[in-house]
């Protein structure tokens, strides 16, 4: 009898383990079909070389320089079937003068969601590595993320803004991601894509931008290589202490490609960002608005009052004072 009863109980035991793995396997299945089907409007757009070039020229005003070695840089990139190693670009300059815009503008010719894309990772230094006690901690969890995003979608983007803020070292960690290596623990970080964003080089930038006034040049002449600026920029941030850049290994290694600088901006380029946000905000053109909004905002140097203190930044709360 205790037998019978034993054999009973094993054999609903054993179904119970069946028709569990085999709910298991239907959940897996479910849950892998429901992430590609939510994933499917996720993934590459067909890189398109003239709407990065249009984007750049219709939505970035004052900056030839970055436009310019951006499309090169990122049309080169995408369009390189086997890349030795992942594209790793600086913005170096001040305040609103473009440098989240740039990226999000190749987010958005690279993903079907653009820079609302999954597969695009921003990191701002205050918020998401505030303790400096923690940097080793930072560290591993920053290696973990990369490479698990990778590992799934290889052409993932990592975005890292306020690099002047980040605390010196920490960014050190992801240098044999940024190399030539074909593998790092068996995940490629080939097809990646590595943005730096940052105000350090911005006095060096504003330097050169003034100079340049001053001896009657036109800006649009001014390139990478004009009045030693790319390798000035080099210099500044690789000194500036208390920056993510510090002495930092990824420059040493030389595996940042291009460090871009990024102008301070005049009366006219503001005015131009002014007029976008009117339309972005369906305001009406109405006389001089433009200009009175461009006017408020304080330029500099404090004599010639040439360039834009904060760049476009703060152009759509002036603007909204007006209507």
């Amino acid at each position: 009898m205790k037998a019978a009863i034993y054999f009973v109980c094993l054999c609903v035991f054993s179904n119970i383990i069946v028709v569990s793995a085999i709910l298991d396997v239907i959940v897996g299945a479910v849950a892998h079909f429901t992430d590609r089907l939510f994933q499917k409007d996720d993934l590459l757009e067909p890189f398109d070389y003239e709407r990065l070039k249009t984007d750049l020229k219709d939505s970035l005003y004052g900056q030839h320089i970055a436009s310019e070695v951006v499309l090169k840089a990122v049309s080169g990139f995408m369009t390189d079937k086997h890349p030795s190693k992942p594209l790793v670009l600086s913005f170096h300059g001040g305040t609103g003068v473009g440098k989240n815009h740039v990226s999000n503008i190749i987010a958005r010719s690279i993903y079907k969601k653009g820079e609302t894309s999954k597969h695009v990772h921003v990191f701002i230094s205050e918020h998401h590595f505030p303790h400096k006690e923690q940097v080793g901690t930072y560290k591993f969890q920053l290696q973990q993320w990369i490479r698990g995003n990778v590992s799934s979608f290889p052409h993932s983007m990592f975005i890292f803004d306020e690099m002047d803020k980040m605390n010196p070292g920490l960014i050190d960690a992801i240098k044999p991601f940024l190399d030539h290596y074909p593998h790092v623990d068996g995940v490629s970080y080939r097809k990646a894509i590595f943005i730096f964003l940052s105000n350090d080089g911005a006095s060096v930038i504003n330097q050169i931008a003034f100079d340049s006034w001053m001896d009657g040049e036109e800006r649009e002449n001014l390139q990478m290589n004009s009045r030693g600026m790319e390798t000035n920029i080099f210099r500044d941030v690789f000194n500036a202490k208390n920056s993510g850049f510090w002495h930092s290994t990824l420059i040493d290694a030389h595996l940042i490609d291009h460090f871009i600088p990024f102008l301070p901006l005049e009366y006219r380029h503001v005015r131009h960002c002014v007029i976008d946000q009117m339309a972005a905000l369906n305001i009406t053109a109405k006389d001089g608005l433009a200009d009175r909004v461009a006017q408020e905002l304080l330029y500099f140097p404090t004599q010639e009052k040439i360039f834009s203190v904060k760049g476009c930044k703060s152009v759509r709360q002036k603007l909204l004072l007006h209507v």
